[in-house]
Parts: structure tokens; sequence; C-alpha cells
């Protein structure tokens, strides 16, 4: 988070085992001198729902070790300004979550502030996928465990295409004959929300990710392109038509991530552009067939953007890290795996046997679109946001605002981009 930081909270809510003992403070690097107890920080789930499922983990955890953890939820979006100045001051919990990029977890490695865990990989024989654990790989060192897998799409309501007679959409031009279509009936046709800023990453994400595909997108990342290219322009320029053209939520720079999902689970817009980690939030909270596909392209169905999520971290400062150690192994068997995919519709970044595992039809799509990215048999963009530095990541979250509110142009926000990288 973005991705963002509040998928750190969505990813980690449902994954992990935690005894909620409701931390207050007290020893440095946890609530409690005993070294059987550590602290561990969240930001608030959207769901109440995901810290039943982790209350239901956590008693299993503490069965199978012995140690009990201190659950510290703060709000999502305070989770970043929180974490680094308790990690800053040496009194920072023992574990975390927080984004694996190189504006998250990456500076606070250079900042020497994480637990170096590349020791812990060989020790334990953690099997994450090895293009995961380069995503967590910073100065020379593994220093975290990703969460999960995820993509970036549209959730669509089939029941009211099928209704209006809306064919899934297989182009732009496709996708903006369905506004004008839901336009008409009185529907809000794209739920955008940009708010808290970091949504606006995941938009260029997906539309850049289609237009110009996998390669192109990565050649942006690693500085080969430059950021204020045609193509780039092309990509912020259509945001803003859809947007001139009544495609989005009114004034979607004024809507919370919350609000937007609130539309699409209420029937008041028919697509939620967001990430698979809502695939239950969205089958607990709708009434109608959901379906998930690709932003489209100017000349096709387009791909999912795909990446990492949140992860899990030790605070350098740790004075409990075998502890803390024993937590992260807990959630590194093929049990607890197969545990998260069926209870939280989460996707581990380690290989898990599925068979048998229960799913609905569209987790079930999400689960194999996923493994495709793990085995690199897929063709998905990225989740830019993950992969680029804070300076950027807030030029292009303040520059989405800007096209949206009709602030800037999109040449001006291309520029923005390329001087920031």
């Amino acid at each position: 988070m973005k991705k963002s930081l509040r998928l750190a909270a969505v990813g980690l809510a449902g994954v992990l085992a935690v005894t909620i003992a409701g931390c207050t403070g007290g020893a440095p690097g946890g609530g409690s001198d005993d070294p059987n107890t550590i602290r561990f920080m969240i930001g608030q789930p959207e769901d109440p729902a995901d810290l039943e499922l982790t209350e239901q983990d956590m008693l299993k955890f503490e069965e199978e070790t012995g140690i009990k953890v201190e659950l510290d939820v703060i709000p999502s979006e305070n989770v970043r300004t929180v974490l680094q100045t308790q990690l800053r001051s040496g009194d920072g919990p023992d574990v975390f979550g927080y984004d694996t990029g190189p504006g998250f977890a990456g500076a606070l490695s250079d900042a020497g502030l994480l637990y170096p865990l590349t020791d812990a990989y060989a020790e334990f024989d953690w099997p994450v996928y090895e293009f995961a654990q380069e995503r967590v790989t910073f100065n020379g060192d593994i220093v975290g465990i990703p969460n999960d897998i995820e993509t970036l799409g549209l959730f669509y309501n089939m029941t009211m295409f099928d209704e209006l007679g809306i064919d899934r959409p297989e182009s732009t031009a496709d996708l903006m004959d369905a506004c004008e279509v839901l336009k008409s009936d009185g529907i809000i046709p794209i739920a955008i929300s940009d708010q808290e800023g970091w949504q606006g990453g995941h938009l260029l994400s997906i539309v850049l990710s289609s237009e110009i595909g996998a390669e192109a997108t990565k050649a942006l990342i690693d500085g080969e392109t430059s950021w204020d290219s045609p193509e780039v322009v092309e990509a912020l320029t259509t945001l803003k038509d859809f947007n001139d053209n009544g495609c989005f939520t009114p004034s979607p720079a004024a809507v919370t991530y919350d609000n937007a999902n609130a539309l699409f689970y209420s029937g008041q817009a028919a697509i939620n552009p967001t990430g698979s980690w809502l695939v239950q939030d969205t089958e607990r909270n709708v009434d109608f067939e959901v379906g998930y596909i690709p932003f489209p392209a100017s000349d096709g169905p387009g791909i999912f953007s795909g990446g990492l999520g949140a992860g899990l971290f030790i605070s350098a400062s740790t004075k409990k890290a075998e502890a803390a150690l024993a937590f992260l192994d807990y959630t590194m068997t093929q049990e607890h795996g197969a545990w998260v995919i069926e209870n939280a519709q989460s996707i581990p970044a380690f290989p898990i046997d599925t068979t048998g595992i229960e799913a609905t039809p569209l987790f079930t799509q999400v689960l194999a679109d996923a493994a495709k990215i793990a085995d690199g048999s897929g063709d998905f963009g990225y989740n830019v946001d993950v992969l680029m530095s804070d300076t950027f990541n807030e030029a292009m979250w303040n520059g989405i605002q800007a096209v949206l509110t009709g602030q800037a142009t999109p040449e001006e926000v291309a520029a923005s981009l390329q001087e920031n990288y």
C-alpha cells in the first residue's frame, strides 16, 4: 500500500495467529518482559470477521508454542507514522505487518530498523517463492516474509450486467459503452475512490499494465523508459476521459475506499476496481453474482496487475527474536497455508497443496490466476507503488488526485512522475 498501508491490515488480519491481550505499552519491543510474550502490530482490519478468524488461529499458535502475542491494532492510516516513530525510538513491536516494497520495507531496511532473516530462511527452510523472496531482499539481506500474492482488477456485478444486456467488456471502448448503459439506468458505472490517495497508484497500475503490457511496465519501473513518455500520458488520459464522461463516482477524490466498496456492495455502483484481497469481503456483503476481470486495453481484454501484498517483519531492536521467529515460522506451514486459503481467502507466497480445499467460484479463479504469477506462466502487469520509492509514490498519488480534480493535465503529472523517479 500502499500497495498500500491499508493492505497491511487487510492481508494480515485474517492470516496471522495472535492472542488479543490489548497492548497498552510496557517493555521496549513488547508489552511484557516475559520472553515468551511478543507484541505484534497491525492496522485495523476492515471487517470485524477478520479479527474473529485471527482469534481462532491464535489459540492454536499459543497451544503449540506456549508463546503469547499481544496484538496492537491501530488505525490503518496511522500504521506508517506510528511504526516508523516506534522503530526509530527502539520501542517498536517485535513483529509487525507492513508493505513489502522499496518505499516501505525497503526504507526501513535502509535505516537499519529490520531484523535480517537470511539465516532464518536457511535454518527453517521457509519455502517462499523465489520472486517473492526477491521482493523482500534489501541491502543483501532477506528481511521479511511476504504474506500473500495479490492481483488488481475489476470486480463487476454480473447479475446487473446480465439484466441490462451488457457483455463483459473486451476493450476500453466496450467499457465506455457499458458506462453509458449504466448511467442511463441511474447506476454509478465505476466506484472510484481516491480520498486517501493510495488508490490512484492502483488505478494507474491497472490501466498502464493492460495498455502497454508487463514488459513495458517493468521498463518504466527499472528506469529504462521515461515516465513522461507518451504511453504514460495516454494511461493518465484514459483515467481522465472516463472521469470526464461520468463513468466514475462523482468527485472521486472525495470518496473513501470504504464508501466506494459500500456503493458496489449495495448495487449503487456496477464495477469496483480494487484487488483480490477483497474477494472475501465482497462475497460476505453482496447478494448478486460477481465477476473479476482486468481493466481492458484499447485493443483487447487487458491483463491483471499482480504482485505481493503485505509481509511480516521483525524489529531490529527486538529482545525476543527467538519467539518472534517462532511466530513467523508458524505461518509457513502447509497446514496454516491451507487454513489461510480456505478461511481467509488469502493466497500464501509459498506452494500449497490445494487438494480438497473448498473455495467459491470467484476465489477459485483468483487462486488460479495467482498460481500463474508464482510459476511465471501468466502475463501479469505490476502493482507499481509496491516497487517504487516513497518519493515517487507521493508524486503518483498526488498526481492522480490532480487529474481527477482537474488541477493538472496528464502531461503535467507524467512530467512530475519522471522528475520524482
